[in-house]
């Protein structure tokens, strides 16, 4: 019997292969891994270690890091080789044999998936809700023929856990404080790879070494050197914070520590900007949410007796989790707002297109397309940090300089760039365009939130009807600066 836990039924889906693959004929389980590159905290992982050791398989994990995806730039390839370098220290570790590809043009890693596939027992991949993740998988399990068994770890709710998805963030509160008790009773484990017998060891398919070469540990260790070779946009530049598992868990120890005790008071202030800043890692899997939600409740000292009745906190945004009020505080966004927009996607296939919007947001956006705005900018000029508006400029600086824009302030930026905008499908446009391509937590099911909630997702109608906005929250830069402790922000991010 294996060591390892199965993980739970509804956390996995198999898309089936394209030819037939007799059960457990391979010679091993094969990890494709997509969206949760680490090596700890993964119920992929954990998946294709059971696999492995109930197939009596060698485990063969595959991380490959394409040049054709959407918007790939300095900044996003430097963070995923970041997590390379340290996903390929940590599998050496564990004696398990890691293989990091890196396409160094376009199309050159067709066929290393299909090619490994073919002598795979199974192959594990992660489940991931959005951008082109699920379009490719489908696209992969029409070409190989064992089965792929597609895993979700994305958050501390599956994604299978509800029928639909969820209009408002009360709702999915409620929605969490009835049905989460067991998702939180069930973490991946710590190091699933502990439990595994690596004695048995993989052999790579004749002739794969020469079609694909592999990237050596130096290489990763030196990717400055690589990715200027790459055929990717060298003009959105590498970003200050490094990537990676190890960058990511002492970024959190470092909230844990000295932020989350201010993190009620100060969140909103960019002056003193006490947010956790883990969205990048989180967004390309190099930190788990499991393992972030579990580090929260083992520095409160949690356990499940101190949960709330769902019958009386009937949604509320304190009062379920049973600690800090700081810590519920941050579990709100980390788990209620973050899964919202998983849940989301994955119900909702067109979830970046305008037509997902309320009816009521539409309409009222469609009431007032045609009046007058107090500015047109191009977008040449708002990706330029080039308006009228100082504040506005140096939150899309500090996207530029650092690839994110603090909490608060990304609200005020969107809401702004539709009042410049001809139209709020122009205006949505844009907000998709300048996030994807600076942030290095855009291209994820939370920023999709955070543009949509501009224009009315997840919202609801606000009054007095004004210009441009009608019942849309109406959000200004002088309110703003009113509430806020800007200055040292306002200076850091002044034009140079």
């Amino acid at each position: 019997m294996t060591k390892i836990q199965p993980v739970p039924a509804v956390r996995v889906r198999t898309l089936g292969g394209a030819g037939e693959s007799p059960p457990g004929s391979g010679d091993y389980v094969l990890y494709w891994m997509v969206a949760q590159r680490r090596a700890r905290w993964s119920f992929a992982l954990q998946h294709a270690a059971w696999q492995a050791e109930r197939l009596g398989k060698p485990l063969l994990i595959l991380e490959a890091l394409r040049v054709g995806y959407p918007y790939a730039s300095d900044r996003l390839h430097h963070f995923v080789l970041d997590g390379m370098a340290d996903n390929a220290a940590r599998f050496a570790a564990a004696g398990v044999r890691y293989l990091p590809y890196v396409e160094r043009e376009a199309g050159a890693g067709k066929g290393l998936l299909a090619a490994l596939a073919k002598r795979a027992c199974v192959v594990v991949s992660d489940d991931y809700p959005c951008f082109f993740i699920p379009r490719m998988q489908e696209s992969a399990a029409r070409q190989i023929a064992a089965p792929l068994e597609l895993v979700d770890g994305n958050g501390i709710i599956p994604l299978r856990a509800a029928d639909s998805a969820f209009s408002t963030a009360h709702a999915f509160r409620r929605f969490v404080q009835r049905h989460g008790v067991e998702p939180l009773l069930t973490m991946p484990l710590a190091d699933p790879l502990a439990r595994l017998d690596v004695s048995r060891k993989a052999r790579l398919p004749a002739g794969l070494r020469d079609r694909w070469p592999l990237v050596r540990p130096a290489e990763l260790a030196a990717d400055r050197r690589l990715v200027a070779e790459l055929p990717i946009d060298h003009a959105v530049a590498r970003a200050p914070d490094r990537g990676g598992s190890l960058a990511g868990e002492r970024r959190m120890q470092e909230f844990l520590t000295d932020q989350l005790d201010g993190y009620l008071d100060n969140r909103n202030h960019p002056d003193r900007d006490a947010t956790s800043k883990l969205s990048p890692w989180l967004h390309f899997g190099q930190l788990g949410a499991h393992q972030l939600v579990a580090a929260v409740l083992e520095r409160e000292d949690w356990d499940p007796g101190r949960l709330g009745d769902a019958r009386v906190t009937r949604g509320a945004r304190s009062g379920w989790w049973g600690v800090s009020p700081a810590a519920e505080a941050f579990l709100d966004q980390a788990v209620i707002w973050r899964e919202l927009g998983q849940q989301f996607c994955w119900h909702v296939p067109n979830y970046a297109e305008y037509r997902s919007l309320p009816a009521w947001a539409r309409t009222t956006l469609a009431e007032h397309r045609r009046d007058p705005r107090p500015e047109r900018y191009s977008l040449a000029r708002l990706e330029a940090a080039e308006t009228g508006d100082e504040l506005w400029n140096a939150s899309q600086r500090q996207l530029l300089i650092e690839g994110r824009i603090h909490n608060y302030l990304r609200m005020l930026w969107g809401k702004r760039i539709l009042e410049w905008s001809a139209t709020p499908q122009q205006a949505l446009d844009r907000m998709i365009l300048l996030n994807d391509k600076y942030a290095l937590d855009g291209r994820d099911p939370n920023s999709y939130s955070g543009i949509f909630w501009v224009l009315g997702r997840f919202d609801r109608a606000w009054g007095p009807e004004r210009p441009i906005f009608g019942k849309i929250r109406y959000m200004s830069s002088a309110n703003t600066r009113k509430k806020l402790q800007l200055d040292d922000y306002l200076r850091r991010f002044a034009a140079r």
